[in-house]
């Protein structure tokens, strides 16, 4: 097997400040300068080109989250229905599992390729060709379904053990032979692609190559500028893929001081200074602004874990830490839970001592966003942040 020579790397187009890169980070997150309202949830899932799933939910789950962060208090209900209307979207295989724009369906052709040419996902199906058939069958004749509706997704053990139905139409999932373009109560609804992606999209014609340099072109323009392995993992891409198609990529090499590697950024995001008006907010350990978290240590300086998989007593942070932005920085974190109309800060600190105004301002519109009334402060970083925070409570 040889390996692939990179080609030179063109010098940089441009130099960026650590600042810029920051702001430039951030204007392309859709956290500098006005939102695109009129864009709604549907404009920012566009922007972004992927929003993760995950189903962990504290004040609410990570894909409401992610609008309500660059939008404000947009309805939940109206989240759902922006993500999960009829050929608006599909679910499948990005940073993780993800809603994804329906135009992008045929750019991740080579995935459901290279997950056919594997043969299996890690279950295994005993009888596959019976298994899909008769799942493929029962779409066919009876419409979208849920795998509770195909005829259950467990076997009455564990969680892990799927049914042999589950089993198979994860692997059509993965294949592109079913597809999910909405979630019922948390529950994917499985429909035949004929039915659910449009007609000028529903094909697998692009070769692998062009399907990944869209991919690259995109997660760029999301990022606004980024290293190899930042654009390569916003759509878990390998680096010898990235290498393979950057040079036809569109995006153009720079260099960011203090970063110490090469990088590339959208020539749109060069064009223009980012300017405009910094959002105040609590992010998803699942945003995509900090879902790397080598990236976030990078451009804020700020180290973030999520600890909902680590043991109680070894939590620093808390079960579901969201980070607080305000001024286009991390200024602190905080653990939230709901108790009736009352939203606990379980734990909460701060980086400075000025981040208890936003701080507060920024925990008292998660709370009216969620139909909580009141605010509590169970614990914080040192009795003189919870003072701080109360007090600003209080004022606002």
């Amino acid at each position: 097997m040889t390996t692939a020579t990179p080609l030179p790397r063109p010098a940089p187009s441009s130099t960026l400040s650590a600042d810029e890169a920051r702001r430039t980070a951030l204007r392309a997150q859709g956290f500098l300068g006005a939102p695109d309202r009129r864009g709604g949830v549907r404009g920012v899932l566009r922007h972004l080109g992927a929003v993760q799933l995950d189903t962990i939910s504290v004040l609410a789950r990570s894909h409401e989250l992610v609008p309500y962060a660059r939008l404000g208090a947009v309805g939940r209900p109206g989240v759902e229905a922006a993500y999960w209307s009829r050929q608006h979207a599909f679910e499948y295989w990005s940073h993780a599992a993800c809603i994804l724009p329906i135009e992008e369906w045929p750019h991740f052709a080579f995935r459901r390729r290279a997950r056919k040419a594997r043969g299996h996902r890690w279950h295994v199906l005993a009888d596959k060709d019976r298994s899909t058939k008769t799942v493929l069958d029962r779409l066919r004749a009876e419409g979208p379904l849920t795998s509770t509706e195909l005829g259950g997704a467990k076997n009455g053990g564990e969680w892990f053990e799927w049914s042999e139905t589950k089993i198979a139409v994860e692997w059509l999932l993965d294949i592109g032979e079913v597809v999910c373009t909405e979630r019922r109560g948390w529950k994917r609804v499985y429909d035949l692609p004929e039915r659910a992606v449009p007609e000028a999209l529903l094909h697998d014609g692009l070769d692998d190559h062009e399907c990944v340099r869209r991919l690259v072109a995109l997660a760029g323009r999301s990022l606004g500028v980024g290293t190899r392995s930042d654009i390569a993992d916003y759509h878990r891409l390998t680096g010898a893929q990235f290498d393979a198609v950057i040079a036809d990529s569109g995006l153009v090499p720079v260099e960011v001081e203090g970063w110490g590697k090469p990088a590339w950024a959208d020539p749109a995001a060069l064009s223009t200074p980012p300017r405009g008006r910094h959002r105040t907010t609590l992010l998803s350990p699942f945003d995509s602004l900090i879902w790397e978290r080598p990236r976030t240590e990078r451009i804020f300086g700020f180290t973030h874990r999520l600890e909902a998989y680590v043991p109680k007593p070894q939590r620093v942070h808390g079960y579901f830490a969201m980070p607080l932005l305000a001024a286009g920085h991390l200024q602190g974190r905080v653990d939230p839970a709901r108790e009736g109309t009352t939203l606990v800060a379980r734990q909460l600190s701060l980086t400075t001592p000025q981040a208890a105004r936003p701080m507060a301002q920024a925990l008292r519109e998660a709370a009216s966003w969620v139909g909580c009334d009141a605010v509590r402060i169970d614990r914080a970083g040192s009795p003189a942040e919870a003072a701080a925070v109360t007090s600003e409570l209080a004022s606002l």
